[in-house]
């Protein structure tokens, strides 16, 4: 029977991740990245910082994608993470069992668990307003369309009356 034994690789890394779902928590992601490094820092540790903004249910997020990545082609040692959730919304799991398959833990600095009810709630909170802000900029690129439709529309009417109105001149 044959069995292999997956050595790490000299030069690994650990990767602090940090994500907020909106530049509008500017701030908290601040706070994030300046937790992380401090927690990074006491341990003695080489490390870098990854970050993203964007739905904690968006796995297209270019920090999270790299992460993968570099997770994959077996540079990273550990990730750090602030919260659960600030990995991802759903599928952390996932992202955890891939890591573990090239030998890379994920640490949680934060670990206070939550009821069943309280994640349910986040959760849904969670899908409702991705789905309610992609809702929201779809009917404002409707919106926008019809209006640029208008003006058009109103220029289009304007020259065309004027040419009306240049024919009635020179034919009187």
């Amino acid at each position: 029977m044959l069995s292999f034994i997956r050595l790490k690789p000299k030069n690994r890394i650990t990767i602090g991740y940090c994500r907020v779902s909106s530049h509008k928590q500017k701030d908290d992601m601040e706070r994030q990245i300046d937790n992380v490094k401090t927690y990074l820092l006491a341990k003695g540790q080489p490390f870098e910082i990854i970050s993203d903004i964007g739905s904690g249910i968006n796995y297209k997020k270019k920090g999270l994608q790299e992460l993968i990545r570099r997770i994959s082609q077996d540079q990273v040692e550990k990730v750090v993470v602030l919260y659960k959730d600030r990995l991802l919304r759903f599928g952390f799991e996932l992202i955890e069992y891939i890591a573990s398959l090239y030998n890379c833990e994920i640490e949680i600095i934060d670990n206070t668990e939550k009821s069943e009810q309280q994640e349910l709630v986040e959760d849904l909170v969670q899908m409702i307003t991705v789905f309610s802000c992609q809702l929201q900029g779809k009917r404002a690129n409707k919106a926008k369309k019809l209006i640029r439709e208008l003006i058009q529309e109103e220029a289009d009417g304007k020259s065309h009356k004027s040419n009306v109105d240049t024919k009635q001149c020179t034919e009187n």
